[in-house]
């Protein structure tokens, strides 16, 4: 059975518990234009603007029919 050879400190001890290396949840940011949810510093893929310029043409959502 593997036993350690020295005594670990506290301080190593604590960094491995701590929660620094956990990824953060990314960034949403509301788009101005339309108000969707999207990453920043992204064009919206609901309207297609960045910066308040319309950089990617969208096309009109077909109607569904109920």
């Amino acid at each position: 059975m593997a036993v350690p050879k020295r005594k670990q400190s506290k301080a190593r001890r604590d960094k491995r518990r701590s929660s620094v290396w956990k990824l953060d949840a990314p960034a949403m940011i509301k788009c101005p234009k339309c108000g969707e949810y999207n990453l920043a510093h992204r064009v919206c893929r609901a309207c297609g603007s960045y910066d308040g310029k319309e950089i990617i043409k969208i096309a009109e959502e077909k109607k569904k029919d109920a």
